[in-house]
């Protein structure tokens, strides 16, 4: 997945991966936003999600995505996939997907342009 100029091919992730990738990146574009997020449940639904941030209500892309999951009765989670131009994924982001998927979910980091830049599990 990682070349030897340290960047990371998103070819190299199934499509259901990608899917959910592209899907992160649309909700940023659409929506203006710093960051997008999908992720995909165990029946293989997927909730996209961009940064809430009100003046009484900040959440991260990747927290909207979850809650809407758990909104929606998904009961686990497959995959998550957060677009940011942050170098990797917040504590924060990983616990919420925990919460939902367990420690072993995985949770794909992607830059602006979707080049996926890290692969870790929510634990």
């Amino acid at each position: 997945m990682t070349d030897s100029t340290g960047t990371t091919d998103t070819t190299a992730l199934d499509a259901e991966d990608r899917k959910i990738v592209t899907l992160a990146r649309s909700a940023r574009a659409r929506n203006g936003v710093a960051e997008g997020a999908a992720v995909r449940d165990e029946t293989g639904r997927t909730y996209v999600a961009g940064t809430v941030a009100l003046e009484s209500l900040k959440l991260s892309a990747l927290q909207t995505a979850v809650a809407m999951a758990v909104a929606s009765g998904a009961t686990s989670l497959e995959a998550a996939a957060v677009v940011s131009a942050a170098e990797t994924p917040a504590d924060e982001d990983r616990a919420a997907v925990r919460d939902l998927g367990g420690p072993e979910t995985p949770v794909l980091l992607a830059g602006p342009d979707g080049t996926l830049r890290l692969r870790v599990t929510a634990g």
